[in-house]
């Protein structure tokens, strides 16, 4: 399989094959038990105090008072600790000791990144993302656009290849959270736009990333949720020649 690479100008400069990762069987089911692994790991153990509702004097009066018997505050006659209670203790609270963490078989998420990456050549699969683009897929540039050190020469660059009208989608839907989350530092919510791949580190990283919803990555840092965010793969993405070239040797 071939693929042609663009200038900064978005003129095709030469064609490439591309590596045999590219040609991987689409596994959705896989890409999304891969994101749901690495999410996991994020997750955080909560949970109440061991002695929340129960750290009480509390004592039972016993019988002949005309009362329940259950536990009782010594300064009033609420009761306490027992579940049924008002104010009582909770019945069955979250445990910290919970393990949220999922698991999964090392070639299984080989499978599901090598997956993920052909998904990125398919129009079909990137246009029900939703992304905007024109032309072909996949987007390969020449390396001299991982110097660029200037965020309007990458605008440039993006706007030659076809690719920009997603990033101005995903600024214009930009929105507030709904919910609390608005209240823990995550006011805005907005969408993903294009993951940019590079093959080292350059000034690409710093000039690129203050873009709405864009993600440039090197390409030996690649994982299944950068390529399949919320599971769903497909991302719109622009590859370097030699982010390309980096795959070179991977098999599925």
């Amino acid at each position: 399989m071939k693929a042609k690479v663009c200038d900064l100008k978005g003129e095709v400069v030469e064609e490439i094959e591309l590596p045999k990762v590219f040609e991987t069987e689409f596994r959705p089911d896989l890409i999304k038990k891969a994101v749901l692994a690495i999410q996991s790991k994020r997750r955080q153990p909560y949970g109440p105090n061991p002695l929340s509702g129960i750290d009480y004097s509390a004592e039972n009066w016993g019988p002949g008072h005309g009362y329940a018997r259950v536990p009782r505050l010594k300064t009033g006659r609420r009761a306490a600790i027992v579940p049924q209670a008002v104010k009582g203790r909770a019945p069955h609270p979250p445990k910290v000791q919970k393990v949220w963490k999922e698991k999964i078989n090392k070639k299984e998420m080989r499978k599901a990144l090598c997956s993920a990456i052909s998904a990125t050549i398919n129009p079909e699969i990137v246009s029900e993302r939703p992304h905007k683009f024109e032309g072909e897929l996949p987007k390969i540039v020449s390396d001299d656009f991982e110097d660029l050190e200037k965020t309007k020469d990458v605008i440039a660059v993006l706007k030659a290849i076809g690719v920009y009208e997603d990033v101005e989608y995903a600024k214009s839907r930009k929105r507030y959270r709904a919910g609390r989350g608005k209240m823990r530092g995550r006011r805005y919510v907005s969408k993903k736009s294009i993951l940019i791949i590079t093959g080292k580190h350059c000034p690409l990283h710093r000039s690129a990333r203050n873009l709405p919803g864009v993600d440039v990555v090197y390409a030996r840092n690649l994982n299944v949720e950068l390529l399949a965010p919320g599971t769903k793969p497909g991302r719109l993405t622009v590859w370097t020649k030699s982010g390309v070239r980096a795959l070179e040797g991977w098999l599925c």
